[in-house]
């Protein structure tokens, strides 16, 4: 699932065609996509009882849980390493024949075949909230460690190799070496 676009397909009873849709990343795009389904379905003839929506682990669709099933739709997880790939050939990757593949998986994961794939667990929005903390300190810390790095390759450009930005007083001693000034070689020893 990338951040721009999602390509979402169905199973919808009633319909010759396994409906393919791109869709902007937005959940309510596809809240309105399955409604839509749903009513092509009825026209059809067939009621629909049970929604399921299955995708991969994306950082975008942790809020689709909550979402999705206030509305009587059950979300699924899948874990990208539980679905089986053939080995034999190189395989094409494309969109379509990624979701066409996590279709099948899902379909067969519902029918209870053993081992067909696993679902990945989705943290309640409990638990999310509890791992914001421990995330936010992670972006920190990477944020201070490129800004640490950026710094000293800056300083090294200007030929100050043994200067550490961590260090508490750092400012002051930046400032004496900002401001220090190199004597002068005598005339005599000048090549």
């Amino acid at each position: 699932m990338s951040q721009v676009k999602w390509l979402v397909a169905g199973l919808v009873p009633g319909l010759e065609r396994q409906p393919l849709k791109k869709l902007d990343a937005d959940a309510e795009a596809v809240l309105k996509l399955l409604q839509r389904w749903r009513s092509e379905a009825a026209r059809a003839g067939h009621t629909i009882r049970r929604i399921v929506v299955a995708y991969g682990p994306a950082a975008t669709a942790s809020g689709w849980r909550a979402g999705f099933s206030t509305r009587g739709i059950e979300t699924y997880v899948i874990h990208a390493l539980s679905v089986a790939v053939s080995r034999e050939h190189r395989r094409v990757k494309t969109d379509r024949l990624d979701t066409e593949q996590l279709l099948r998986t899902t379909l067969g994961w519902l029918r209870g075949e053993k081992r067909h794939c696993s679902m990945a667990a989705v943290p309640t929005m409990e638990e999310e909230d509890a791992r914001q903390p421990s995330r936010e300190r992670d972006r920190l810390v990477r944020e201070q460690t490129r800004l640490i790095n950026r710094t000293k390759a800056i300083l090294v450009r200007f030929g100050i190799r043994s200067f550490k930005p961590t260090l508490r007083n750092a400012a002051d001693k930046l400032a004496y070496v900002r401001t220090a000034e190199r004597t002068p070689l005598p005339d005599n020893t000048r090549a």
